[in-house]
């Protein structure tokens, strides 16, 4: 008796195995799909390395990310949709068996970045737009995903140069530092009016990815400093983080997931940097309450209220990074069901999503966005390499 539930123990730990290795490669397999159509469609021929904001392109579209209104779409994508690209890529790499293909893409994409690198302006940043093309604003939640870019890339290849490029990039985001409001820095370089969670964010994310990098204390500290000051600044009391805060102390109660995941991703990174429990305790309590705050009732289920697909893969980091510590898969498989509905019914006609995962016509209509699409890849790539239980 005792053989046969032996038996029958492996046969299902072997059946268990096997529907995790084609769930896993069947995520692959959407990540490669997707990287590869938007390398197909977005690439705009004569610029290594660089794509068209929208597809299908050539389209009068408003974009409504900058400061100011009226900003059109321009041959080329801003940076923010292409860090998109860069971002994929990076996790692509991880594969073992893919390493090689993708590590031409990356290589690709690290010229195509160098597009935006400002060098005429002190320190030297990365701009919107890229330089040759025309002068343009130099944000600083634009320069911090860029180093963060680096510091994965160079996590990627162990290539010493990445260090060097994302060091470059830091020295940009310290320079938007003073001491108005305690600390933090601005949305982007000159303009005064606000201090952002998406600026300071990233740029905690970006020191603590420096210090993981370098293990050099100066970056440590500076993730400290930062995750300080929006934990003070910016968090409301059940750990959801406000959209910014103005220059006479003003928090703006506007909320989006990839602002809370920064956080809870800065959070797993201190705990394990520091050892210290209250950064462990916070990461808990930021991914509930994230959870329950950003979620709407489907069905009986609690499911993600989609702001913006690249906004909930900065949240899905951020629970990604606190599965890896506590092996909690809650957070993970609910987005995941909600991705694998989306491939499945909001695809357009060249496959690619609609911008809040809808599945109406009108929706799949409408031109898709870069950064949309491009996060669909990076979210199918980290699905493949984790082994959600």
């Amino acid at each position: 008796m005792r053989k046969i539930i032996y038996v029958l123990i492996l046969l299902f730990s072997a059946n268990t195995y096997a529907q995790k290795s084609a769930q896993n490669k069947s995520h692959q397999a959407r990540a490669e799909e997707m990287f590869a159509k938007i390398w197909k469609h977005y690439r705009v021929e004569g610029y290594t390395g660089l794509f068209s904001e929208n597809y299908p392109s050539g389209t009068t579209v408003n974009l409504d990310y900058f400061q100011g209104a009226g900003v059109k779409e321009k041959k080329i994508s801003f940076l923010w949709p292409f860090s998109g690209m860069f971002s994929a890529a990076n996790v692509l790499v991880k594969y073992p068996e893919l390493k090689a293909h993708y590590t031409e893409y990356l290589d690709s994409l690290t010229t195509g970045v160098l597009a935006y690198r400002d060098t005429l302006r002190s320190p030297v940043g990365y701009q919107a737009y890229p330089v040759a093309l025309e002068k343009a604003d130099r944000y600083y939640d634009d320069n911090a995903l860029v180093c963060i870019d680096y510091m994965e890339a160079y996590f990627n290849t162990r290539n010493p140069q990445y260090i060097t490029k994302a060091k470059e990039v830091f020295r940009f985001i310290e320079s938007g530092w003073d001491e108005k409001l305690q600390g933090g820095v601005y949305w982007l370089e000159g303009h005064k009016d606000q201090k952002p969670a998406c600026s300071n964010g990233m740029a905690t994310l970006a020191a603590l990815k420096l210090y993981q990098g370098t293990q050099e204390k100066e970056y440590l500290d500076w993730g400290k400093r930062f995750y300080s000051w929006m934990h003070t600044k910016l968090r409301n009391p059940k750990g959801i983080y406000y959209n910014d805060i103005k220059m006479d102390g003003k928090q703006n109660p506007t909320y989006y997931t990839y602002n809370t995941g920064s956080m809870l991703e800065a959070a797993v990174l201190l705990y394990q940097f520091t050892d210290e429990e209250a950064y462990l305790k916070e990461a808990k309590l930021v991914a509930k309450n994230a959870f329950e705050f950003f979620s709407v009732q489907e069905n009986g289920t609690s499911q993600l209220k989609i702001d913006l697909p690249w906004f909930v893969t900065v949240l899905f980091r951020g629970y990604e990074a606190l599965y890896k510590v506590d092996q909690n898969p809650r957070y993970l498989k609910s987005i995941t069901a909600q991705l694998n509905q989306a491939w499945e019914l909001s695809a357009d006609q060249y496959g690619f999503l609609t911008a809040k995962w809808a599945t109406d016509m009108q929706s799949k209509k409408k031109t898709k966005w870069l950064l949309d699409e491009a996060c669909i890849a990076e979210l199918y790539a980290r699905l493949g390499l984790l082994n959600i239980k």
